[in-house]
Order: structure tokens, then C-alpha cells, then sequence
């Protein structure tokens, strides 16, 4: 698996930022917007990642500062967290994980803090419940942290 750093593939934006708006829902432009700081400021946040298999993204994920959640103290977040249904159960997730903690460790950040209403799943590469938070909707739920080793 090949990892794509978005801000050293700036003319991979627009489409990467159309396919996490397809998933999440978020605005594309407001992925684009994110997308754009990343490559512009070479900055350590934001950061974007992809994943493609036959020129089609697989998998992605991005770090900014806050994930929609009132904990804005704790940052930054990994976010937007996706693998395509016919691509899981492969560690496709596990690696991006991983690799985007090894980038962010490289950038001098050794904690992550990742919003998720799933159970057991983010435990399996290192990730650990730290507290619950309310989401902008008024949704609580689980926000955990990744502390480089």
C-alpha cells in the first residue's frame, strides 16, 4: 500500500475532497479548504492522507485542529476516517493509522485525539479512550488519544 500525502500531490485536492464530502457529508469546500492550508503552508497541521488502488481512492483520513467536538483543548484530531466497504478487513485502516502517527511523530507531535462512536476498533493499534465529548450536533461520544511511542 502506497500512502498519498496530499501536500506533496496538491493536484489531487479536488478530488479527494469530493470523495471524503461523498462519505461524511461535510462541504466539499470546506475539505478543500483544509486540503489547500495543508499544501500552501507545509504546515504540521492540517495534514491530508489517501490511499488509491487504479486511480480510485480507497481509504483517507486528514489531522486538524479540532474535530468538531467542544474538547478543543485537545488537538490535534485525526479525522474523516473512511475505507471503502469493499476494501475493510484488509488493515487497509490500521496502516493509515499508523503511518499518519509515524508522519505526525516526524512533525514533532507525539499525541492524537481521534472523535469515534465505535467500539473496539481503535484500541487494536494503540489508540485509548481518554474521555467523552460533545460533538457541535449535540452528540456525545468517545474521544480517544494516541500517544506516540
Amino acid at each position: 500500500m502506497e500512502v498519498t500525502l496530499l501536500r506533496d500531490h496538491p493536484g489531487k485536492t479536488v478530488n479527494a475532497a469530493e470523495w471524503f464530502h461523498e462519505k461524511w457529508g461535510v462541504p466539499k469546500e470546506a475539505y478543500l479548504e483544509s486540503m489547500e492550508e495543508c499544501v500552501k503552508n507545509k504546515c504540521a497541521v492540517p495534514q491530508w492522507y489517501i490511499i488509491e488502488e487504479n486511480g480510485k481512492i480507497i481509504a483517507g483520513m486528514g489531522v486538524i485542529e479540532n474535530d468538531f467536538h467542544d474538547r478543543k483543548d485537545l488537538a490535534p484530531n485525526v479525522c474523516a476516517v473512511y475505507v471503502e466497504s469493499s476494501h475493510r478487513c484488509r488493515g487497509i485502516a490500521g496502516y493509515l493509522l499508523n503511518f499518519v502517527c509515524e508522519d505526525m511523530h516526524s512533525k514533532g507531535i507525539d499525541v492524537l485525539y481521534l472523535v469515534t462512536s465505535h467500539n473496539g476498533f481503535y484500541e487494536r493499534y494503540g489508540w485509548e479512550h481518554f474521555c467523552n465529548v460533545s460533538e457541535d450536533n449535540g452528540t456525545i461520544s468517545k474521544l480517544y488519544r494516541h500517544i506516540y511511542k
